[in-house]
């Protein structure tokens, strides 16, 4: 594990953030990414660019803007890293793979003749551990670090003047060219009783210390299927509700009922199509009403988890002064990432549908191409092949076209599968509960969309990526060589697959009259 230098915690951090526990990995983390003794710089006249937001879509931004050359301020509100690194992608993955380790632990005898395990997870333990990561990793999102670099950082809240002024406290920034890059956070479902009650979201999830002995996830989406994952394999008694007929409603059915399959053997139980009618706090325990179907029952736990989506972060920003058209889900972009307001544009959570860290970084790339020089280098954001993947055991990776946008856009599809059951590493690793699925332009082997189901989905889905992004077909990925024996000989093996079924009888019968040439 990681050592830290910090022994206690700063006076004063600055009250717009709040972290828990307080201990010396937060408080290397706040004093990273919110200081409290920050003096804002006095403002230049004009910036060629000013990004609100220091989450991954405005540190990418003013990164490659200020290499450019361009006067760049950058302001944040709360702390830089925005979700991803402070609520996010970074401390949920380090969560998960503790998780993990301990269901191998636990699986180690029966599953491959190891020794048994049968003691608790250290809870309070793995939640250092993400600590100290998460603080050691920021700061590469510094504040101190971006302001070496050039940028201009102003830590409060900004707001649109006009159509070219940011405000922030009594500076005046004034732009040619702006990026909101604000980001979302977790919704409140409009449940009764809810708001009422201390319940937990991913921004305050991670700051627990003592492992709850009863979780209700209300949200069966990737965040509330990773972290319920997570908290059982912990030890604690984990229910999912959620209103979609299955978890993971975005995907894949057949990964979703892999997923699901693999959150029943850990313990979990998922209730479908539920509603929630009511949410109950006593000063202990939570009390939740749920109905599926004319079937009413009540649920009691410790601790309550919420993950039904997110809003755009577009509270105080006063955007109708600037001309900006929004509504509370995102700001309105075009293809170019421009908003109703020329001069300002839009990336990352508050105006994508795909949130994710990744899209961010890509979009902040193009983006800045199209603000400061006219598109040159930039593109669109219809261009961008986006891949994703759901930190389960297993993984659910996905890039490109599902089967229902391909029936949606009129396009037909063929589509090619592999069970994992026929690939060797599998077998030999005990990890055979997987598929790819690769969906081909009907008559062709383009490759415009496929799904992965497996152990480390998430790493090695690229390859697909790659072969759409650069229009490498199927048969060409299968001429690749694999090392053998891995689970990317799947791709190998989904060629394999195309190619024996474009032995048509016609063309059967030519081999056989080929091969009767030779007797």
């Amino acid at each position: 594990m990681p050592n830290h230098v910090a022994t206690e915690v700063p006076q004063g951090w600055p009250s717009r953030v709040m972290v828990a526990p307080p201990d010396a990995a937060n408080a290397a983390l706040v004093q990273n990414v919110a200081p409290a003794n920050w003096v804002s710089p006095k403002p230049k006249d004009k910036y060629h660019l000013v990004v609100i937001g220091a989450g991954t879509a405005g540190l990418v931004s003013a990164a490659i803007a200020v290499g450019l050359g361009a006067r760049v301020a950058l302001v944040e509100r709360h702390m830089f890293g925005g979700d991803c690194l402070n609520f996010g992608c970074v401390p949920s993955k380090a969560f998960i793979r503790a998780a993990r380790a301990w269901a191998d632990a636990k699986g180690a005898k029966s599953d491959f003749g190891g020794p048994s395990i049968n003691d608790d997870a250290d809870f309070a333990s793995a939640m250092l551990r993400l600590r100290t990561l998460r603080a050691d990793m920021s700061e590469v999102d510094s504040v101190k670090r971006f302001h070496k670099l050039g940028v201009d950082v102003f830590l409060g809240d900004a707001s649109f003047s006009d159509a070219t002024t940011i405000m922030v406290g009594e500076n005046r920034l004034r732009f040619r060219r702006a990026i909101v890059a604000t980001g979302a956070r977790a919704a409140r479902p409009p449940i009764p009783g809810l708001s009422e009650t201390p319940y937990r979201t991913n921004e305050d999830i991670f700051s627990l210390t003592q492992l709850p002995r009863r979780l209700v996830v209300i949200g069966g989406g990737p965040i509330g299927a990773e972290l319920a994952q997570a908290f059982a394999r912990y030890g604690a008694e984990v229910t999912v509700v959620h209103s979609d007929a299955h978890v993971l409603p975005r995907e894949d059915v057949d990964a979703a009922a892999a997923v699901a399959r693999s959150m029943h053997a850990d313990g979990i139980r998922i209730i479908n199509d539920a509603g929630v009618e009511r949410v109950d706090h006593d000063g202990t325990e939570f009390q939740i009403s749920v109905a599926v179907g004319g079937n009413k029952s009540k649920l009691v736990c410790d601790e309550l988890l919420v993950a039904t989506g997110r809003n755009a972060n577009v509270a105080g920003l006063q955007l109708e002064n600037a001309g900006i058209t929004y509504t509370k889900k995102s700001i309105l972009v075009d293809d170019r990432y421009r908003t109703s307001n020329k001069s300002v544009y839009a990336i990352g959570d508050i105006s994508s549908q795909l949130q994710f860290t990744h899209v961010a970084d890509a979009q902040a790339r193009f983006a800045v191409a199209n603000a400061l020089f006219f598109g040159i280098g930039g593109g669109k954001d219809s261009t961008l092949v986006v891949p994703r993947v759901t930190f389960t055991s297993p993984e659910v990776a996905h890039v490109g076209m599902t089967i229902e946008d391909a029936a949606a856009k009129g396009v037909a599809l063929q589509t090619v599968r592999v069970d994992l059951t026929e690939n060797d590493r599998s077998v030999l690793e005990n990890d055979t509960d997987g598929f790819l699925k690769v969906h081909l332009k009907h008559g062709t082997d383009t490759i415009l969309g496929a799904t992965l189901v497996a152990a480390h989905a998430g790493e090695m889905i690229g390859e697909l990526s790659v072969a759409i992004t650069n229009g490498v077909g199927l048969d060409r990925v299968g001429k690749t060589i694999h090392p053998y024996p891995t689970q990317s000989e799947v791709f190998r093996k989904a060629a394999d697959v195309w190619r024996r079924d474009r032995l048509t009888p016609r063309v059967k019968k030519i081999f056989a009259w080929w091969f009767s040439v030779f007797d």
